[in-house]
């Protein structure tokens, strides 16, 4: 037992020490703040230099943030990074932050990506339902949770309808969690007029003589295009 806690406290401090991780303070604030945060696997296997971004989210006027942008962009990535690195300040490793300020959570609920379920006969939009049902019975107000694109495996109109109840559930009093919510519904940015505590933040991309280049930098407000036909440019097809 004494050498595999040796053996998983060295492997701590070696990644941090190659990597510039950053000790992370941990407290019960309730908020995270991360400054220049970056994705521990992404920014190992890419050949350009990782485009950091800062989180900040509490239970208070930082709860919930809306994030828009290309497809591409790294709507995901910045996500799921921030999921990472409070995971990491939680188990006693550094963080690949310049520095991060971390409230601790009860847990960490994600809905990302898209499988199916052959066997038992659920299709891709059931098992993401079967989740976001799991998380919003779930979740607390101490939790972080991460919702990518739900309601994207139905017609646009029910799926608009049902990120638009989950967001307004989740912030609600019943969960009130730390939320991160990325989606191609435009439409949605529209709850930062409603709901006082939720902002819109979106990945920037610059447009210029028909083609388009992913910042992966996030800014406040919201934009209303995808890029989809871009993306489709971009696959040859």
């Amino acid at each position: 037992n004494a050498i595999a806690r040796l053996d998983a406290l060295c492997s701590f401090a070696e990644t941090a020490v190659n990597n510039n991780y950053c000790r992370p303070l941990i407290n019960n604030s309730g908020t995270i703040n991360i400054k220049a945060g970056r994705h521990p696997v992404v920014e190992q296997i890419i050949n350009s230099p990782f485009v950091t971004n800062d989180t900040l989210l509490d239970n208070g006027e930082n709860r919930c943030a809306i994030i828009t942008g290309p497809n591409m962009a790294g709507k995901s990535t910045y996500m799921r990074q921030t999921a990472l690195i409070v995971l990491m300040a939680q188990i006693g490793s550094f963080v690949p932050a310049d520095s991060a300020n971390i409230g601790i959570v009860d847990r960490i609920f994600t809905r990302v990506g898209a499988s199916d379920d052959l066997a038992s006969g659920q299709s891709t939009f059931m098992l993401e339902m079967n989740e976001v049902s799991y998380i919003l019975k779930n979740a607390t107000r101490k939790s972080l949770i991460i919702y990518d694109e739900v309601g994207r495996g139905t017609s646009t109109y029910d799926g608009m309808s049902i990120a638009r109840a989950v967001v307004e559930y989740t912030y609600s009093k019943k969960i009130g969690a730390k939320t991160l919510f990325a989606t191609h519904y435009h439409e949605l940015t529209d709850l930062e007029n409603n709901l006082k505590y939720l902002k819109n933040v979106h990945v920037s991309a610059h447009e210029e003589n028909g083609n388009v280049t992913f910042l992966h930098k996030i800014k406040d407000g919201s934009v209303d295009k995808s890029y989809g036909i871009h993306v489709a440019k971009l696959a040859n097809l």
